[in-house]
């Protein structure tokens, strides 16, 4: 290995480290998904992204938060009311989004087409 390709390689693993580090894990992209049709209510939004709990999606949004992918609005109640929404940021990971989604939809029938072989 050169040290061209020594120091791409090196660069390459930083970036995916700092990408990672943010959008980790299997539920900060699909909230993201989820709220960028619009503001949404804490419980809608739990209802829009199947299989999270409540305390992990608070805990998630409040790290979206940190990396100013959303913002969170307090209206005083009663009811307290607590909206999110979706900040311009967040729109640098439509690409990303994009390109994993059809990534995934073509690895699921890749395996679907490999269990029809396996029989």
């Amino acid at each position: 290995m050169t040290n061209y390709d020594h120091s791409q390689c090196a660069l390459t693993m930083q970036g995916l480290r700092h990408a990672l580090l943010v959008v980790n894990g299997k539920w900060k992209l699909q909230i993201i998904v989820a709220l960028s049709s619009g503001t949404r209510h804490f419980r809608a939004l739990e209802r829009s992204v199947p299989g999270i709990s409540t305390k992990v999606l608070a805990k998630e949004l409040k790290d979206l938060e940190a990396h100013q992918f959303i913002t969170r609005t307090v209206h005083p109640g009663p009811p307290v009311l607590v909206e999110y929404h979706v900040l311009p940021y967040a729109r640098t990971l439509d690409p990303v989004i994009e390109v994993l989604k059809v990534w995934g939809m073509q690895h699921q029938q890749r395996l679907d087409a490999g269990a029809g072989e396996a029989k």
